[in-house]
Formats: C-alpha cells, structure tokens, sequence
C-alpha cells in the first residue's frame, strides 16, 4: 500500500473513532439493543433488549425464524439501521452515535457486507464492482486497486468473469462477487445476510468454504441464517426468539 493510501486509511479511522482492539477484548459489543419501528398498526420491537459480545476472529452465526430479528440484528450492527435504544461498540468505535456521513466512512474501512440479493451494480463489471469500494474511500493507488481487485477475484475464483456484467454470472457467481467486494478495503470484519438463501447446494459449499478460509486468515464474520446445517459451520450460534436472544 501506497503512503498516501495509508495516510488516508488512518484518517478514516480517525474520523470513525476507530480505536484497535486486543485479542482479549471483543471486537464487537452490544448493550441492550431495541429496535422498535412505528408502522400503520402501531409499534413494533424487531429488538428487545439484545446484548451480546464476539471476539475477534470468530465465525459466528444468527440462527432464527422468519421475524425473529435476524436481519434487523444485523443491520444495526453495520449501521444500515439505527438502534432506538442501546450501545454499539465496534472495534473501539460506538458506531450508535456516529453521525451519517461518519457511519459510511466508517464501514467502508472496516466492515464488508455481503447481501442476500448480492447488490452488485448491474452497469459496472464484476472488477469494477470490486474496485468500486477502494475508489470510494481513496484507498491504495490506482495501481494497486486494479491489482487487489483481480487477487480477490482470483481468491473467489473469479478472475475468468473479471470483464463480465452481473447479469452474465450465475448465482452463486455474483454471490462470490460480492464477497470479494466486501473484502476490497481488508475490513476486519464481515456481516452476511442469507448468504446461500438464493445459492444451491453445490454454491452454497463453496461460500461457506470461503468463510471459513477468511476465519482461518483473522477475519471476524457474522452470518445471519435459517439453517441450521449451514450454522454448524460457526464457532457459536446465536438464536434469536421474537426479538431476543434465547441461546
């Protein structure tokens, strides 16, 4: 990495308040965590009271059924969402009183997000999804940005569809895209929503692989599911009943 790149990595964690944590304090924190959302029928709590604690370098998984608060769980903890009530420690950072603007300069330099639906922009090419991420938080050199993109599609195994559109990759191709655009700024962390949910078995394998392979290198990963057989892969599972932890 280039010095202005690193000079610029350090300013984005300045901004974010983002101080190191030890491989004796968790790198994510959650205290007492409600969501509640005012809707036409009246209010709703997605989250009652979650605390929880994941250690660096853990491969934890959500586990829940369909409205127990799974996917709210996670947005809260990359910032997508808001909790009402409660504290968000990331890394050091309590992300729950990080401003918008601060927020996504945040979580561009320190948490990748993989999506259910993958999200890769249909106009650009699989590299230039890649990319995309380091030229918006001006990290490594041109250079160095085309090289690391084409790495990560080589990790993914990628690099054939590199000049391709998503539309031209299967499933289980744009997912593996989309993982390398989550790692395109080395984020020490990794949130997943249904991973494998749009995946067939045989693709799913080879995401769940991959996870693994990222834990083995000291990557943090969150994976939000609803099966049980994709969870044992994890260190520790976590299920969410009606909004609250029940294991």
């Amino acid at each position: 990495m280039s010095k202005a790149a690193k000079d610029n990595r350090q300013r984005i964690a300045n901004e974010g308040q983002m101080t190191s944590s030890n491989g004796n304090k968790p790198i994510i924190e959650l205290h007492d965590i409600v969501k509640t959302y005012h809707t036409v029928a009246g209010k709703f709590s997605a989250l009652k009271g979650v605390s929880m604690r994941v250690q660096p370098g853990e491969f934890v998984s959500i586990i829940g059924k369909s409205g127990s608060g799974k996917t709210t769980l996670v947005n809260v903890l990359t910032g997508i969402d808001r909790p009402t009530h409660g504290e968000i420690i990331v890394a050091g950072t309590p992300i729950h009183s990080l401003s918008e603007g601060q927020m996504a300069t945040w979580r561009g330099a320190n948490m990748g997000v993989v999506f259910q639906f993958f999200q890769l922009l249909p106009t650009l090419t699989v590299l230039e999804n890649v990319i995309l991420p380091m030229d918006v938080c001006n990290l490594f050199s041109l250079e160095e940005r085309y090289q690391r993109a084409m790495n990560l599609l080589e990790l993914v195994g990628l690099v054939g569809q590199a000049h391709k559109f998503p539309n031209k990759l299967s499933g289980g191709q744009q997912q593996r895209a989309a993982i390398a655009r989550a790692l395109a700024n080395d984020p020490p962390i990794i949130a997943t929503d249904e991973p494998t949910g749009n995946l067939d078995s045989k693709a799913a394998d080879v995401v769940i692989r991959l996870f693994e392979s990222l834990v083995e290198q000291g990557k943090t990963i969150l994976m939000v599911t609803h099966d049980d057989d994709l969870a044992k892969h994890a260190h520790r599972t976590i299920v969410l009943v009606d909004g609250k932890i029940a294991n």
